[in-house]
């Protein structure tokens, strides 16, 4: 059977594999699980039948080019005004009609595209391994701007206000103009010595941007000139060591209406009002990734592989599912009625929002799924570590 991989640390006996990232020291891989005496490894959990409650479809696939294989990087695509844009580490953007998948454009570049794109004000922009940012038309893919930033891009940018807000993997996030890619500002947060592989990406609000660091705490900053205007921590670096202590925030927190809703690996959830930064409530069920918001409940995926449905008011539990342990999940988007998670083995997993239950199963290969997957006019999308592309819907 294949062993799951999930994206956590890996210690090495002898010596530690560190990587020198701006001053920061970060150990990042993946390994199996461990049972209760830590001797034995533990594979994922078998997939279980059940009945259907609902029924979907590929609606179509594409390869995007080389996928991010082991790179932790979880690329997703990004959907604007009926395009899907995808990038590869190598092979470019592509855009793809979102209803027929048929290609519209392609950029080629010989660079390292790490970062998933993010799309708006007729831009899509993304990151390169080597700390470039290149902005492309997004109606013809031609290239508009490039600018340099300090570090690696594995987070999407995020364009909003005039501005390209764009995370780099040393916890600094630069504002660049929309029109030259001219730097307005930057903000730095120190970054602890052990985090996990991965960033989040900038979230936009009205005159202001969220940003979620490794230190397991969101900042809000004026968008305007990047002053910061609160900081609130979502998981407590507790613990003897760096290991027990990474309280990483990766996955983008949702912001619906003036309400901020962040994850971390902590297993810490919290709610937050936008404005003040104030808590509105905590659960202790939560991981890095990320979460999805529906009407009533937010959904988490946690380290271990429970998926857990929490009230959107309170944050009491509501389900959980644990059919799924040490498949490692990604972090759950909203489909229709469903919260869907994907898995180290190229499955999909629909569960119904009000119980938890497993409503419907699909594979889109037999590459793992790192990203959390994305939902635009009812069609959902994912892409695999290989780079294909493929996109789901109802029957």
């Amino acid at each position: 059977m294949k062993r799951a991989t999930g994206p956590v640390v890996r210690l090495v006996a002898a010596a530690t594999i560190v990587a020198a990232l701006g001053g920061c020291s970060t150990v990042k891989g993946w390994f199996s699980g461990k049972d209760k005496e830590g001797e034995k490894p533990v594979d994922p959990a078998e997939l279980v039948d059940f009945t259907p409650a609902t029924s979907v479809s590929k609606l179509w696939s594409a390869n995007v080019g080389k996928g991010e294989k082991r790179l932790g990087l979880q690329q997703v695509p990004v959907v604007d005004d009926g395009r899907v844009y995808a990038a590869a580490v190598e092979g470019g953007v592509r855009a793809f009609d979102l209803q027929t998948g048929k290609q519209v454009w392609q950029y080629k570049s010989d660079l390292r595209l790490s970062g998933g794109p993010g799309a708006g004000d007729g831009l899509v922009v993304v990151g390169t391994l080597d700390g470039q940012v290149i902005a492309l038309d997004a109606a013809t893919g031609a290239e508009k701007w490039q600018a340099k930033v300090p570090n690696e891009v594995i987070a999407a940018p995020a364009i909003g206000q005039g501005m390209v807000y764009v995370r780099t993997n040393d916890g600094r996030v630069t504002a660049l103009s929309v029109e030259s890619g001219e730097r307005r500002w930057f903000w730095n947060n120190e970054l602890p010595s052990l985090t996990v592989r991965g960033n989040a990406p900038v979230v936009t609000g009205p005159g202001v941007v969220f940003a979620a660091s490794d230190d397991g705490t969101v900042t809000a900053l004026a968008g305007n000139d990047g002053r910061p205007m609160w900081t609130q921590a979502v998981g407590i670096p507790e613990g003897r060591s760096e290991l027990e202590r990474m309280a990483d925030v990766d996955g983008a927190p949702v912001l619906e209406g003036s309400t901020l809703y962040v994850t971390s690996f902590k297993k810490e959830t919290v709610a937050l009002e936008g404005p003040s930064g104030r808590p509105l409530w905590t659960r202790d069920n939560g991981g890095a990734g990320g979460l999805g918001v529906t009407s009533s409940a937010v959904v988490v995926s946690d380290p271990a592989g429970t998926v857990w449905g929490l009230d959107k008011y309170s944050g009491s539990a509501l389900w959980s599912n644990t059919t799924l342990a040490r498949r490692s999940l990604t972090a759950p988007t909203i489909h229709g009625d469903y919260a869907v998670v994907g898995d180290y083995d190229g499955y999909l997993h629909w569960l119904k929002t009000d119980n938890g239950d497993v409503a419907a199963r699909a594979r889109v290969g037999g590459k793992a799924i790192r990203g959390k997957p994305v939902v635009a006019d009812g069609i959902l999308l994912v892409q695999d570590v290989e780079g294909g592309l493929t996109a789901f819907g109802f029957k």
